[in-house]
This record gives C-alpha cells, sequence and structure tokens, in this order.
C-alpha cells in the first residue's frame, strides 16, 4: 500500500503487522469459514490501521484495538452480505461481546468501581444493571418510590461514567463500540486490582 504523499504513519504499522497478522487472519477465519474472505477482511483491517495511524496518535491497548478492527470489519462483510446468509448465523458471529478482549477487561473493573459510588446510588444501580432486578422489585426493596429508584439509577450511571473516565483511557469506534481499555496510573485503586487479576 502506498502513502499518501506528505503523509506518515504515527504508529509502525509494518512492526504492528508483522506481530498480529497472523493471529487475526485465524481470529477472522474462525468466523468466515473462508479462507479468501478472511484474506479480503484482513486487507481491510490492514486499511484501517493504517488510516487511523495517519490520523491519531496511536491507542493505549494495542491488541484489543486491533482485534476490535478486525471484529468491527467481519460484521460490515456480513451486513453488506446478509442477503446470502442467515440472520441466525449473522447474529451468531457478529454479537459476540465475549470476543471483545477491551469490553471483557473493562468489564473486570465494573463492581470494584461501583465501590467508589456513595452507596445509596452503587446499591440500586448493582441491583439493576448486574442482578437483573426490576425497578420496581427494587424500590420495595429499599423503601424507595418508583421514581427516586429510576433517578438514583440514573445518576449512579453518571458518577460511574466519570469514575471510568478519572481512572481510564479508553477509545471507541464510530459505532461506540469499545476498542481500547487502559487503567491510568494514577488510579491506585485500581491498578491494585489489575495486579490481583493478573496473578
Amino acid at each position: 500500500m502506498t502513502l499518501p504523499k506528505n503523509k506518515t504513519p504515527n504508529c509502525n504499522v509494518p512492526a504492528i503487522w508483522q506481530e498480529y497478522k497472523e493471529a487475526l487472519y485465524r481470529y477472522i477465519v474462525k468466523r468466515v469459514k473462508d479462507n479468501t474472505i478472511a484474506e479480503d477482511i484482513l486487507q481491510e483491517v490492514l486499511l484501517k490501521v493504517y488510516g487511523f495511524c495517519l490520523s491519531k496518535s496511536g491507542v493505549q491497548n494495542l491488541k484489543s484495538w486491533l482485534f476490535q478492527i478486525a471484529q468491527n470489519t467481519i460484521a460490515d462483510y456480513y451486513r453488506k452480505n446478509k442477503n446470502t446468509i442467515s440472520e441466525e448465523y449473522i447474529e451468531e458471529q457478529v454479537v459476540e461481546q465475549e470476543d471483545n478482549a477491551a469490553f471483557l477487561e473493562a468489564q473486570q473493573y465494573i463492581l470494584p468501581m461501583l465501590a467508589f459510588l456513595p452507596e445509596e446510588y452503587a446499591t440500586p444501580l448493582k441491583m439493576y444493571d448486574i442482578d437483573n432486578k426490576k425497578q420496581a422489585d427494587i424500590a420495595r426493596e429499599l423503601n424507595l418510590t418508583l421514581s427516586a429508584t429510576k433517578s438514583r439509577i440514573q445518576r449512579a450511571r453518571q458518577l460511574l461514567k466519570a469514575e471510568f473516565i478519572t481512572c481510564c483511557r479508553f477509545e471507541t469506534d464510530k459505532q461506540g463500540n469499545l476498542i481500547s481499555f487502559q487503567i491510568k496510573a494514577s488510579c491506585e485503586p485500581l491498578q491494585n486490582l489489575k495486579k490481583q487479576i493478573e496473578k
């Protein structure tokens, strides 16, 4: 691929590609079940990586970012070719949060970060988003009105998002999908938790 004149990538694409190309290919071919299609998608991923590196200064979590680009490119392929592929197969292959490394990494810290919030907000949010309880049941258990319960859940989400912004660096694509996640060095509680998780 020829780079546009007067432009050089802000990240070392050849080195990145050398390190991750084979793993990305295996990831893609496992999902599309066709070597030729996998090669085509791999080339699209390379083009996207070049484009991103030309326009931005790089990413914090390279591996998560690369595999999320691959996942999004596979999703694009299935959307374009949905007339020849069953909807069930598209759903199975495209909606794969379990394969989103950045999402999985971030998910590990949701519960610990709830501890950063005041209990009056953390408790209803945990009950609703994690324990999957109905808001009416939460209101009864916490002796709150339904309106107050909804308000606290919304406020808790805002506070949790603020904590993530304070403690973490993350990037999303145009569709809002998480493609990169990293804990800031300044966030000591999560850094300590990360060490425990990685043991």
